[in-house]
């Protein structure tokens, strides 16, 4: 993984250039536990001062676009949905023209599925790997992003007759955003990604959810499988992030063991909010879902050690 991108604090109030809301802003790719449809709940529980702003399993971005932050790291585990956010940063231009030479054509899909096995696909270039993501994410089947256990992306076609397969508009409002606010850019483990969190600063997480049974998962979107020893683990890294005085919203299935494990009312509040799922491989499990939203109180003084 890359090294982890940090924020100069030093420079903020120096560097912060001119920035105004951009109503145009939402993600470019389809995203399983994508929050798009939940933002208005999340939004809520949105501290309304914070300093930066974290946010270390950005996914799609649907939350960070819906807030707009002057100042951002953001993070994902997934290498190639993070080079895809550096090539539209700085080359939006070049990306759609990229994505524009694909076809939507089943033969054409799965030659270009099958490059990831293929040693030559450490020679594309990032722009290259950019546009191939965007394409898949567009042409596949439901809009999955889902890979083997080695790494491989193998999703289906989706046999759509007019797919969009660039929203050159939202490209484009993507880009000025991530260039013209100060949004710093990782690849790296989520713990590592909030190391710089300090007092005043707001973390969202958006980790793979805890699986509502065992035969479900949301953890088919990389390689590294989000078990329950990592559920643990982000919950201690929660548990420091609120003695440093850092303000924080967690988003999560609405299972037994994530209501225990933050069941401590004197650090987290725990709300229950009903979600729409409108990705998912299998057709039933799609639709309203109970998911859990979890702030902790630092705001309120209600933190004791």
């Amino acid at each position: 993984m890359s090294k982890v991108a940090t924020i100069d604090r030093r420079t903020i109030s120096s560097q912060r250039p001119l920035f105004r809301r951009n109503d145009l802003l939402q993600p470019f790719l389809k995203w399983a536990g994508g929050k798009r449809q939940l933002v208005p709940e999340i939004r809520k529980y949105v501290p309304q001062k914070f300093k930066l702003y974290f946010e270390p399993f950005v996914g799609a971005g649907a939350v960070l676009f819906d807030l707009q932050p002057r100042v951002a790291l953001i993070n994902d585990a997934n290498k190639e949905l993070m080079n895809c956010y550096r090539v539209i940063k700085r080359d939006p231009e070049g990306l759609i023209a990229s994505a524009r030479e694909h076809r939507n054509n089943k033969q054409y899909f799965y030659r270009l599925r099958s490059l990831d096995r293929n040693p030559d696909f450490k020679t594309l270039s990032s722009l290259e790997r950019a546009a191939r993501i965007i394409f898949l994410n567009k042409t596949c089947y439901n809009g999955l992003f889902r890979v083997n256990s080695q790494g491989h992306f193998n999703v289906p076609f989706g046999n759509y007759s007019n797919p969009v397969i660039v929203d050159e508009v939202v490209i484009r409002a993507v880009s000025r955003y991530l260039t013209e606010a100060q949004v710093e850019i990782s690849n790296d483990d989520f713990e590592a990604a909030v190391s710089g969190a300090g007092r005043g600063d707001f973390v969202y997480f958006d980790p793979p959810y805890d699986p509502l049974s065992d035969t479900s998962s949301f953890t088919g979107y990389n390689l590294n499988n989000f078990d329950r020893d990592e559920q643990r683990r982000l919950k201690a890294v929660c548990d420091d992030l609120t003695r440093r005085g850092c303000k924080l919203l967690l988003s999560n299935s609405a299972t037994e063991f994530i209501r225990e494990l933050y069941s401590d009312t004197r650090r987290y509040t725990i709300v229950e909010v009903e979600a729409s799922r409108n990705i998912n491989s299998v057709a039933t499990g799609r639709g309203k879902i109970s998911e859990l939203l979890i702030f902790n109180n630092y705001d309120a003084g209600q933190v004791k050690e």
